[in-house]
């Protein structure tokens, strides 16, 4: 059903911009943590409205659960807490921009480890799809953080690029270990598969994230709750963004999924030239040429 995910994907990335935009707001008001935290949180008791609606008025069932399933949860949720917390890290350094670049290239580390830990298979085509999809993240990384090539390649060595490459490495896992997840379950329904792997995803880093604000930032927690507005509303959209994300992650291999997600880019970049009259630079422009070209190969011969 190759319409089907893309379109899904394309909500997805929609929905996660929109997230995006609001968790921006909540960065005055709370900690870097607390915000992320937030996304948890107040995304659970969505996702499980939207799994009791499944189960109430579809025709579905909670699949049975297996061990490589719980595992699969419990390493994609670790893997998404670990890139936030080494973004953080790099953010730290005073020369993170080159990090930052080739942090991006989430999409190339979710191919091989695709690859590595279930098998997923790209035909000549895909892999020159996400090749370019990633060079034009790159190259609008550079353009956003005015770097040139020559301060990318002289960054290659540095301790942030590392991170960085780190960092790719943990949402890329994250990414491959919730498709293996929704695998595990073995089930024709992949929208109960999706659905029931997103929620007990969440659980686990709801709770994983939970204990570490009350034992390192306590008075955190409260912020989080009287918050509950702004960060309610980046709770449902994240929670729809997920949604879509692990829906789509099911039905099709998960380097095709972020591949055609990098569409958010382009919603990025429209909004900051029409609705923001924003300047854009060559580097910029040439990325989103390169991304968008990436998709249409991905969709024509992927």
């Amino acid at each position: 059903m190759p319409e089907t995910w893309i379109f899904i994907t394309i909500a997805a990335a929609f929905f996660q911009n929109l997230r995006s935009a609001l968790q921006k707001h909540l960065k005055g008001r709370l900690s870097t943590v607390g915000a992320s935290y937030a996304r948890f949180l107040y995304a659970l008791p969505i996702v499980a409205l939207y799994l009791w609606l499944l189960l109430r008025f579809g025709v579905h069932e909670i699949p049975a659960g297996n061990a490589r399933f719980a595992w699969f949860c419990l390493l994609g949720g670790v893997c998404q807490i670990m890139f936030t917390v080494f973004l953080l890290w790099m953010f730290s350094f005073q020369s993170f921009a080159v990090g930052t670049t080739f942090s991006k290239l989430e999409v190339v580390m979710v191919a091989i480890l695709g690859a590595l830990l279930l098998g997923d298979t790209l035909n000549g085509w895909a892999m020159l799809a996400i090749g370019i999809s990633a060079l034009g993240v790159v190259a609008l990384s550079l353009g956003q953080n005015r770097l040139s090539v020559a301060t990318l390649i002289a960054g290659l060595f540095r301790k942030p690029t590392l991170i960085g490459l780190v960092c790719a490495a943990w949402l890329g896992g994250s990414v491959v270990f919730f498709r293996g997840a929704s695998l595990a379950l073995a089930v024709d329904d992949f929208v109960i598969a999706a659905a029931w792997t997103l929620l007990v995803s969440l659980a686990i880093q709801t709770l994983i994230m939970g204990g570490y604000l009350l034992l390192r930032e306590p008075g955190e927690f409260g912020r989080v709750l009287r918050e509950w507005r702004w960060a309610g509303a980046a709770g449902v959209t994240g929670a729809l963004a997920s949604i879509c994300w692990f829906t789509a992650f099911t039905i099709q291999n998960a380097s095709f999924v972020r591949a055609v997600g990098q569409v958010e880019l382009v919603f990025t970049f429209v909004a900051t030239t029409l609705f923001f009259r924003e300047k854009v630079s060559i580097a910029e422009t040439v990325g989103i040429v390169l991304v968008c070209g990436g998709i249409i190969l991905l969709l024509l011969h992927g």
